[in-house]
């Protein structure tokens, strides 16, 4: 038999009589078998959970973490206490950042420091292939560049899409630049879609940088392909940079993939092609003794040629003074 259908109710009374009516036509075994399967379900999670909770949280996974929160704003207290509560070190985000990235991206070495004596991975990589030694050269802090050296990390790049010099030269982080090239890495290194530190520099504009790897012995017409740093800052018309270029031996008439010499990237507004003019002539026999006795010494030759037994003019004509 089928159950009377309910009108459309008018009053709070008659809801509920319909409300009890409706109550009535289910099945007793219905609810029966609807609660064991939640009691069945419920149990299987809580099983689930303290697995979850048993493993081990050295490969947990997680968007962020209180830990990456204090890491990255340099709260040492609060990493204390959440690392002596148990929080595992090596924590890492769905993009495999650690606290340590977080703590070197922020530049701060003593949050490194605890993090690194706890047992942080100091060599871990993210998805986009960035070291905690690449972050600290993005935040330019050479402390912590300088801690990760010391705990065995590698200065060199893990991959071209993020070399660690190259990231260090676009930002004018000079002690970042120093402190690498000290510890092994190639002053030179030339990764294709970047070029060397040197072309990044100048591509940036980072003048200081710029001049501070010219005098540790880089190489003044390497750059990205065929183009030359010397291209680069005439196409930027920076004049600190054409100078720069020129007097540590940068070759005006290098010819670009287009077969153009820098002096033809130059602005029609600007002042810079009298002087590129004027320096296409014949170097001076100064000059050239100069070019010779810096190539000579390769890198470092600052330090060296401080050192040489010569009158302090001498001196400071050969490093640029």
């Amino acid at each position: 038999m089928q159950p009377t259908a309910c009108r459309l109710p008018t009053t709070a009374v008659e809801s509920a009589r319909c409300y009890y009516r409706a109550l009535s036509t289910i099945n007793l075994s219905s609810c029966l078998c609807t609660l064991t399967g939640l009691v069945v379900i419920g149990q299987f999670a809580r099983g689930v959970l303290c697995r979850l909770s048993a493993q081990s949280w050295d490969n947990f996974v997680s968007d962020w973490s209180p830990l990456h929160d204090a890491s990255i704003h340099g709260r040492l207290l609060a990493l204390k206490k959440l690392i002596n509560q148990g929080s595992s070190v090596n924590l890492i985000t769905a993009d495999h950042v650690s606290p340590l990235h977080e703590a070197c991206l922020g530049g701060h070495p003593a949050c490194a420091s605890v993090l690194l004596k706890h047992g942080a991975q100091v060599n871990g990589v993210t998805i986009d292939w960035h070291t905690p030694l690449f972050n600290a050269c993005v935040s330019g802090n050479v402390a912590c560049l300088n801690l990760l050296l010391q705990h065995g990390a590698s200065p060199h790049a893990p991959c071209d899409l993020a070399s660690p010099i190259h990231e260090a030269a676009k930002r004018g982080h000079i002690e970042c630049v120093e402190s690498l090239t000290s510890n092994g890495v190639n002053i030179d290194l030339n990764i294709k879609h970047l070029g060397t530190p040197l072309y990044v520099a100048c591509e940036n504009e980072q003048v200081a940088c710029a001049k501070k790897l010219l005098e540790s012995g880089a190489s003044a017409n390497g750059g990205k392909d065929l183009d030359s740093p010397l291209h680069v800052a005439a196409r930027n018309s920076n004049a600190d940079l054409v100078h720069l270029l020129i007097d540590f031996g940068a070759d005006v008439r290098a010819k670009n993939a287009e077969g153009k010499r820098p002096v033809e990237l130059v602005p029609p507004s600007s002042t810079l092609t009298q002087i590129f003019v004027q320096k296409e002539g014949p170097l001076s026999l100064m000059q050239l003794c100069r070019l010779c006795i810096r190539k000579c010494f390769g890198h470092k030759q600052h330090h060296k040629i401080t050192g040489l037994l010569l009158p302090d003019e001498l001196k400071h004509f050969l490093l640029h003074i």
